[in-house]
């Protein structure tokens, strides 16, 4: 990892999201490299406690709620299993399948699962949706409110998504609740110490390695851990998979985490990105250990 680190850091391509104000802020310098296994030991090189937003790795996340309270098989009824090969905010993808999303890591499918988090109304979803992203990281997950704040303020795109999916059918919830509570999760602050914990209960079976509490349902796993291979980089997924053969999951803003099952997750943190929307210096660093420490499941 200090290896990976020293060799990156200087690394100045790609540029912070922009389309969304404070991200384009982030300094992007900072990059930091956490692990976390499934024994629960933690380790981290460079600003791995440095907060950022989460944006798109909570779909992933969120899924696990989602499943688990509805069952693989509705939940893929509900919302597709399918690489769009689309870029993820895409509308033509939806269109071109009858208003059904094709899964649940595009932003589509993303708001869909949001959709059907139970709860009574949207004080109660947020908190079933907070409960389940406090227990996976061992430590309650605050809202970055500039960010928050700066993505309302532009997602429209999203609140079209939103009522194309109400228009066929596809959304279960109130369209206006379901983009802003998905906002709202998008918005929450995490480290890369956090991601790698997070990871690490899916690489565990769902155990949280740290506190030794069960938090996703084990036969859900496997089904969370494929839709992060499909579709995890946006449209750089097969690129990752590719030279990685792992699941992973990205964020613009400027996170990934990358899941070694029954062994550990790895994570890493900085702002810029290519022109997929995934982290320059996350990618490279975390290719660099995963091929060093021969965690390719793919590689003979």
């Amino acid at each position: 990892m200090q290896a990976a680190y020293d060799q990156h850091r200087s690394c100045t391509e790609g540029k912070n999201a922009s389309y969304i104000p404070a991200l384009a802020q982030v300094n992007p310098a900072f990059f930091g490299i956490a692990a976390v296994t499934v024994e629960g030991q933690v380790i981290t090189v460079g600003d791995a406690d440095q907060p950022f937003a989460i944006e798109s790795i909570s779909k992933a996340f969120n899924l696990s709620l989602a499943m688990d309270a509805l069952g693989a098989e509705t939940l893929r009824r509900k919302v597709g299993a399918e690489a769009t090969g689309e870029p993820f905010n895409s509308v033509m993808a939806l269109e071109l399948h009858s208003g059904k999303p094709l899964n649940p890591l595009v932003n589509a499918g993303a708001i869909a699962t949001v959709s059907l988090i139970p709860g009574a109304n949207s004080a109660a979803v947020w908190q079933n949706i907070l409960n389940r992203f406090s227990a996976l990281a061992c430590r309650e997950l605050p809202v970055m409110e500039e960010v928050y704040g700066s993505e309302t303020a532009t997602n429209q795109h999203n609140k079209g998504i939103a009522w194309l999916l109400d228009s066929y059918g596809y959304l279960y919830n109130d369209p206006s609740q379901s983009v802003d509570l998905y906002t709202r999760m998008c918005s929450l602050a995490v480290t890369a110490r956090d991601l790698a914990t997070m990871g690490a209960c899916l690489a565990s079976g769902g155990i949280n390695p740290l506190s030794a509490k069960r938090v996703i349902k084990q036969e859900n796993v496997h089904e969370i851990l494929a839709d992060m291979v499909m579709e995890g980089l946006y449209t750089g997924s097969g690129d990752w998979l590719y030279a990685n053969g792992l699941p992973a999951k990205s964020g613009v803003g400027g996170g990934l985490v990358c899941v070694v099952p029954r062994k550990m997750a790895l994570a890493a943190f900085s702002p810029p990105l290519d022109a997929a929307g995934n982290s320059v210096r996350a990618q490279r660093a975390l290719t660099d250990i995963i091929a060093t420490l021969r965690l390719n499941p793919l590689a003979c």
